[in-house]
Formats: structure tokens, C-alpha cells, sequence
């Protein structure tokens, strides 16, 4: 099959009415588009956290004000300064303050080890710190050892309604600390205080670095990597291509995924700033937080993870949440079963569509369509505007496979990283002649949807033959007592691998070894069927939902070592 066959871009004809094949983009970094909608919509609801609401106005003036603040510390353009917070309102604040004085913002996760956490901020060269107030003892011993200086601390409480802040306090709902004093350590609303909300304008290009997102911390040393003003800007610049439905300050954000993740980071929290709309802010996404949300505050989109829509349509609360606000779902970062599209959608009247993406790419690079042409389960949809991939072959990198057969996703566009910062070898394996190298195994159909079908390191070889894990994944998540199951290859004396199987069943559900393994016998070929099935009450997951396959590899063969 010619290269031509996946540049010819079969795709397009299956765009919906309305979505570009390029865009004309405008070049705008994202603090200059918080001052725009702040002017357009300076009374209207930007953030909303726990009933406490920020107007577009007030968050620009919040922005301004911080980001003095940090002028005062000495930051300066290319400085990195680290974010270690979840979804709260100085998360938003504190991320827009940092592009605008010229700065790199680092999200970290706040359920980081110190170790990690250590190796994040020495390797980004941060200067300084906003966290929790629950964190900053460890933080405070952290720093000796880091290039930090200054530490910003906020509260939960800090933007609660009074009411709500007594009783969270007194109920332990939400986490507060009594901060020791130590030195060069400010309060979060300290700092706004003193700050004056005038600052000098910082020159910001379009090409320069905006963000060092760490990627890979999970699975070994985290990498970080480089986005510019540019893929920041462009990728919301795609996203409300692709959404050409909604309409600018019409509509209501569920902010559930992590924004210390690039995916929450430009589908919720950037995406919505861009389109004028409200963002309701969830700092923990269990699924009692976000239906009491949902009945609290009506958001009308929302980008979740497969374990948020699961772990929803299986509370009791479902019962007494009214989910027809929803107009559309977007779903990312691991397949989502057929029966969890259908249920949701049935309880929602939404539609639902996947899509694909990678840190490397910021992160969306494909979706199904939205309100016209063809969603296809199972598929991650359409490469999006100025987006161009190909399928090559697993073994030369080069060679493009023809459609319907597996090789390694690669993509072209304007969302592509920058590269991996001190990385040169690392960015040369990822990045060659313009093409990002995904480490998915995929194909595409004849219409132009993608399929991945594993990662390219995930594979198993049983006797032989090539086993992907999702295969099995999906097989099992079709039988009606399984809520999440998860394959890995465990060594085995014939075949090189055999197949095992994590189970997580349903509530009230009861179910053995035999029974599943039976169950596949009529749907897996004999070479993929299980050797062995393990039940467990929970399997381990990235902070946006995503089974860490890995990690239950590593786990089975340390276990097996010991034996």
C-alpha cells in the first residue's frame, strides 16, 4: 500500500457539516484569550467550586494579581514554576498567571510520591511552588534540595461558602492543615493582598515554551514534555472546530479530569476559557462528587474517563440525579465498553464520543464525530482538523501497512510537541522527520476511523502469535457480572506468554475461574484464552482512569520471583 493512501486523508469524508479539513488559526496565546472573554463576559460565571462563583472579570483580576506576585519573586521569562494542586480555583488562576509573565508552568500530581515529586521539580528547574496547605511540610523538607524558593500555599477552604467550610472542617470532608511558619512560605490570599493587579506586559511568542507536562512517571523516570503557546492555543482552537455546535458562553463545563493531565488541561479547564464558559470544578472526581455536581449545577458538557461514566452508572445516586442536562460526553485514556456508551447515553440523552490523544500531542490528535456522521464503537474516531496519520509497519517505522492491517499509529500536526526537555535521544526516537511515533498499535478502516488495538509494548507472544490485550479486555467487559478486567502476558514454559486476567466484578456478583474461562471459549481463539484469572476488589490507575497495566505485570512477576 502506497504512503499516498493514508495522505490522501480518507477521513474527511466522514467529518460532520461544519468541521474545517484546516483551520485558520489565530495566532493568540491563552492568557490573551482569558482577557478577551473577560471583557466580552466580565459578569459571567467562570469558575464555580462548591457554590462559590468566579466571573470571567474576577478570575482575569485573580490572574493579574498573582502573576505581580510572581514578578515580585523574581520570575522571569523561561522560568518553570510548579503547580501541585487538583482542581480548585487557585489551580486555574495560579496556571494563567505563569504564561502570562513569560513563565512554564509544571502540573504535578498531588498523589506523587516525594521521590517523584523530587525528580519533577529538580529535572523542570522550578523556582517556585503553589500547593496545598496539607502538603507543605513535605514540601518545605523537599525544598533544600531543589532549586525552589518561594512556596505558595492554599486551602480547600479558601473558596468554600462559609457554611460549607465550618462543616467541612467538622466533618472531615475536605483536608485542612495547620500550616507552620518557615521561611519565603505566603498564603495563597496573602499574596493576592499585596499584589497590585497592574503589570508589566511580558512579550510572549507564539513558538516559545509554555509548559514542561510530565509524562511516563508511572511506568519509570517521568519525562518532561516541552508544549508551546502554540499547541496550547491551537489544540482549543481544534477542539471548538471539531464542537461546532456550541456556541461561545452557552454552555456549562464538568471539570472532573485532573488538570495537573494535560487531557483535563485543554479539554476542560483550557477548551472552556476559549469558549466562554462556566467550568464547575471537582477536586475529587468520585462519582458521589460529581452527581451531587451534576444536580448542584447542570453542566451540559462533559469529558470523563471510562471509570468516571462506570463508577457513576453504578452509585445509588444515579437514581436521584437528573441527567438530561448533558448534551455531550467526551471519552479518553482507555476504551469505553459498549454497554457503559449505551447506558450513559440512555440515562443522559447525550451523546457520547471517544477520542484519542497522548501527553506528546496536547493531547487530542483523534474523535468521532459529534452531531452528524458516523460514531463508530470501539473506534477512537477521525484524525481532528490539520491532523495527519499513518499506520507503518511495527518493524521499520516506515513502511505503511495497508488498511485494516495492525502497525504503529503515527501522527503529523500542529498539537505535536516541541520535544522532551534534555532529552535529545528520547525526542529522536519520538520525533522523526515531523512525525510523532505513538507506541500504539492501530489500524484504520476504509471511512478513515482509527482503531487502537494495543499499546506496542502492552503485546503478548503466546506460541508464536501476536495477543493483544485489549482483545481480551473488551470480550470480558461484555459479560454481564464484569465492571473492569484488565490482560497481561505471565511467562509460561511452551508458549514464551500465556494470557492472565484481573477481574473486577459488579456489586452483589459472584463468579469463578471455570465459568469466565468458558465464557471466553466461544469468543477468543484458542491461543488467546486465559490461563489463569485473578478477583480483585480494584485494579491500580493513573489519576485520569486509566488501568495500569504495567504496574499488575510487575506486581504478577515479582510475585512469581518469590515462588
Amino acid at each position: 500500500m502506497a504512503e499516498t493512501r493514508y495522505l490522501e486523508k480518507p477521513w474527511l469524508k466522514s467529518y460532520e457539516k461544519g468541521v474545517p479539513e484546516s483551520i485558520q488559526y489565530e495566532e493568540i496565546c491563552l492568557p490573551e484569550i482569558l482577557d478577551r472573554m473577560a471583557k466580552r463576559f466580565p459578569d459571567k460565571p467562570a469558575l464555580i467550586f462548591q457554590g462559590t462563583v468566579v466571573s470571567y472579570g474576577a478570575l482575569q483580576e485573580m490572574v493579574d494579581r498573582f502573576a505581580a506576585c510572581l514578578i515580585g519573586f523574581g520570575v522571569q521569562k523561561g522560568d518553570a514554576v510548579a503547580i501541585l494542586l487538583p482542581n480548585i480555583i487557585p489551580c486555574v488562576a495560579a496556571y494563567y498567571a505563569i504564561l502570562k509573565v513569560g513563565g512554564i508552568a509544571v502540573m504535578n500530581n498531588p498523589l506523587y510520591s516525594d521521590p517523584e515529586l523530587d525528580h519533577q521539580f529538580n529535572d523542570s528547574g522550578a523556582k517556585v511552588l503553589i500547593t496545598l496547605d496539607v502538603l507543605v511540610k513535605r514540601m518545605v523538607a523537599l525544598r533544600p534540595g531543589t532549586k525552589i524558593k518561594q512556596i505558595v500555599h492554599t486551602c480547600i477552604g479558601d473558596y468554600l461558602p462559609p457554611a460549607k467550610r465550618i462543616l467541612g472542617r467538622w466533618l472531615k470532608k475536605y483536608p485542612f492543615a495547620e500550616v507552620q511558619a518557615a521561611a519565603d512560605l505566603y498564603s495563597w490570599k496573602e499574596c493576592l493582598g499585596r499584589s497590585g493587579a497592574t503589570l508589566p506586559e511580558a512579550v510572549l511568542g507564539f513558538s516559545d515554551v509554555a509548559m514542561y507536562q510530565y509524562t511516563g512517571g508511572t511506568t519509570g523516570v517521568s519525562k518532561g514534555v516541552m508544549l508551546t503557546h502554540a499547541n496550547l492555543s491551537k489544540q482549543v482552537q481544534q477542539l471548538a472546530a471539531w464542537f461546532p455546535t456550541f456556541e461561545t458562553g452557552g454552555e456549562i463545563m464538568l471539570g472532573a479530569l485532573p488538570y495537573f493531565h494535560v487531557f483535563g488541561l485543554s479539554t476542560s479547564m483550557n477548551y472552556s476559557i476559549y469558549m466562554g464558559w462556566a467550568q464547575v470544578l471537582i477536586p475529587k472526581p468520585q462519582p458521589q462528587p460529581l452527581l451531587e455536581a451534576i444536580r448542584a449545577f447542570c453542566p451540559t458538557f462533559a469529558p470523563l474517563v471510562p471509570t468516571m461514566y462506570i463508577g457513576m452508572l453504578n452509585h445509588p445516586d444515579l437514581k436521584k440525579t437528573k441527567m438530561s442536562c448533558i448534551k455531550g460526553a467526551f471519552s479518553g485514556s482507555a476504551p469505553l465498553p459498549v454497554e457503559v456508551i449505551h447506558d450513559f447515553e440512555n440515562a443522559t440523552g447525550a451523546v457520547i464520543v471517544e477520542g484519542f490523544g497522548m501527553t506528546e500531542t496536547t493531547p487530542v490528535t483523534h474523535i468521532n464525530p459529534f452531531a452528524g456522521g458516523a460514531r463508530k464503537v470501539g473506534s477512537v474516531g477521525l484524525p481532528i482538523s490539520d491532523t495527519l496519520c499513518r499506520i507503518v509497519d511495527l518493524e521499520d517505522g516506515v513502511t505503511d501497512v495497508p488498511v485494516g492491517e495492525r502497525g504503529e499509529l503515527i501522527v503529523k500536526g500542529p498539537q505535536v510537541m516541541l520535544g522532551y526537555k534534555d532529552r535529545p535521544d528520547e525526542t529522536t526516537r519520538t520525533l522523526r522527520d515531523g512525525w510523532c511515533y505513538t507506541g500504539d498499535i492501530a489500524t484504520m478502516d476504509e471511512e478513515g476511523y482509527f482503531y487502537i488495538v494495543d499499546r506496542k509494548k502492552d503485546m503478548i507472544i503466546s506460541g508464536g502469535f501476536n495477543v493483544y490485550p485489549r482483545d481480551i479486555d473488551e470480550v470480558f467487559y461484555l459479560h454481564p457480572k464484569v465492571r473492569e478486567a484488565c490482560a497481561i502476558g505471565i511467562p509460561h514454559p511452551v508458549r514464551g506468554e500465556s494470557v492472565k486476567v484481573f477481574v473486577v466484578l459488579k456489586d452483589g456478583e459472584t463468579a469463578t475461574q471455570e465459568e469466565l474461562i468458558d465464557y471466553c471459549k466461544t469468543r477468543l481463539a484458542t491461543y488467546k484464552l486465559p490461563a489463569e484469572i485473578e478477583f480483585r476488589t480494584d485494579l491500580p490507575k493513573t489519576n485520569v482512569g486509566k488501568i495500569l497495566r504495567k504496574q499488575l505485570r510487575e506486581e504478577e512477576l515479582e510475585k512469581r520471583k518469590k515462588k
